[in-house]
């Protein structure tokens, strides 16, 4: 199959959030965020392990409060996944969330206060050696930027990021990363572009606010893809209203389609037509729900006639190509003797899946061997 990746990566600044390494030659790291009460101790808890089994590598938390930051600390006994306080205007919380283990600080410093509430909120990050993210965000820039410029514009975004990064640059604290991120496609991809071109720091993608499962989805492949593909970018989140596991797999979706990283089934699936030999739609939804516990990188393909199956079946690990009552089926390329019965053909299918990813972590074992 035609795997090439062209894309050179930005060369940034390496830091670590917990056990994850953001920057650098390292992948770029896949993040959500919780959506239940920070003080609901056992609610994030769960939500945080079933985003960390989807594969989120870093899970941010808002902690708006004092009794916010002191649930915070019971959350970070209960999880391993790395985790981000997002802390506004109150340094005293922000202390407090990296006292209690947080992975990273999610702060802008301008809106912390005087220097020397800044300078606490460093000293602390540097005593705790976490590092801080700067998150500028379109729909909440400085008023007197808004004055300036008139509305939010790539360079508004970036003026104000600036501000905070020269904050954490004068306090010789270099172990930040920076977002600056906007509904509106177009300016977030250009306040990134115009940014990436003056500092080195790891950058955190994200069209924000970016609305339901299906828009919000469209919207952010759009915008983050257009920006990997130029190989800016360090860290991403998919940021929808829905369930966060969802923002997960969607930015696997975008990872996986760049050739950037892989987890799990790449599905190539047909839309299906009059030609189909067997329910193509039906097969994929059954599959796609059975085997999201594959982790295993591999390309399946499901096609509902031999127009184009046997093509894309040549070209995947496992492959299916419909045809009058019994469909062929291929593994690494190659045609089988045994074909599966279309009246019954899923629970067969779903077996040969899983005993091929298997195989497949074996090679991998091998190789790193």
């Amino acid at each position: 199959m035609y795997k090439e990746n062209s894309i050179a990566r930005r060369p940034t600044k390496k830091i670590h959030i917990g056990s994850i390494a953001v920057g650098g030659d390292s992948p770029i790291a896949v993040q959500s965020m919780t959506n239940t009460r920070t003080t609901d101790v056992q609610a994030t808890v769960a939500q945080i392990k079933r985003l960390e089994q989807a594969g989120a590598d870093i899970v941010r938390i808002s902690v708006p409060t004092m009794d916010a930051a002191a649930a915070f600390q019971y959350i970070k006994q209960q999880v391993a996944v790395p985790l981000v306080a997002d802390v506004h205007f109150d340094y005293r919380i922000a202390i407090k969330v990296a006292e209690s283990g947080a992975d990273c600080l999610r702060i802008n410093p301008g809106n912390i206060g005087h220097q020397g509430r800044i300078q606490s909120v460093v000293d602390c990050a540097k005593d705790k050696n976490i590092p801080i993210r700067i998150g500028v965000n379109g729909g909440s820039l400085e008023k007197d930027l808004v004055d300036k410029y008139g509305q939010p514009t790539p360079a508004a975004l970036v003026e104000s990021a600036m501000r905070h990064v020269d904050i954490l640059q004068t306090l010789q604290f270099d172990q930040f990363k920076v977002s600056v991120k906007a509904s509106d496609i177009f300016l977030a991809v250009d306040a990134y572009r115009m940014l990436s071109n003056q500092i080195d720091q790891p950058l955190h993608l994200g069209i924000t606010e970016a609305g339901g499962l299906r828009a919000g989805s469209i919207k952010s492949a759009i915008g983050l893809g257009i920006l990997l593909q130029e190989g800016i970018g360090d860290t991403i989140r998919v940021s929808l209203a829905a369930d966060p596991v969802e923002e997960v797999k969607v930015a696997f979706d975008i990872l996986k389609s760049l050739k950037i990283r892989s987890r799990g089934i790449n599905f190539i699936a047909c839309p299906s037509c009059s030609r189909q030999e067997f329910d193509v739609i039906q097969t994929m939804n059954a599959l796609e729900e059975r085997l999201e516990d594959i982790q295993t990188p591999m390309d399946v393909s499901v096609i509902g006639c031999v127009v184009n199956g046997p093509g894309e079946a040549l070209q995947s690990d496992v492959g299916l190509a419909g045809s009058h009552k019994k469909s062929a089926l291929y593994i690494d390329g190659q045609r089988q003797n045994n074909r599966l019965d279309n009246k019954n053909l899923l629970d067969e299918f779903e077996t040969t899946i899983r005993k091929q990813a298997k195989q497949i972590e074996q090679r991998i074992a091998i190789k790193s061997l």
